[in-house]
């Protein structure tokens, strides 16, 4: 495995390790922190995606931002703008209390982890999610 291999595969192993938090939280019907770690899953796939095509690191964690540079790479992704701009928010409602009251419900949370994983499928097709 080359280096820059073992990289993509560490931001992946905390994608999924994510990926877990956030299904967990949901299943305790804590929805603001099962969306902030479907936020961070989403983030760290983006960037292990981007790091793969030669991107250099950089500190965001806007998922539309980051979407619009996958879409250089892979142009169908832009039909994911919705998702990553609504799952942006995500993270603020969890870590900035003026904001946690965005109202995010169990449904949503639900939709979004259907999307997150056609998503992630779209990157990384050989990825297997556990739902």
């Amino acid at each position: 495995m080359k280096k820059g291999e073992v990289v993509i595969e560490e931001w992946i192993k905390v994608a999924r390790i994510d990926w877990e938090r956030a299904k967990r939280n949901l299943k305790d019907k804590d929805v603001n922190a099962s969306g902030f770690f479907l936020q961070q899953c989403i983030e760290k796939y983006l960037k292990a995606f981007l790091i793969g095509h030669g991107w250099k690191l950089r500190k965001i964690h806007r998922l539309d931002a980051l979407l619009d540079e996958a879409v250089k790479f892979l142009p169908e992704l832009g039909a994911f703008h919705e998702f990553c701009e609504r799952v942006s928010s995500y993270y603020i409602a969890d870590r900035y209390p003026p904001f946690g009251g965005l109202g995010i419900t169990e449904e949503d949370i639900e939709k979004d982890l259907d999307s997150a994983e056609k998503f992630i499928k779209q990157i990384f097709p050989e990825e297997k999610l556990n739902r």
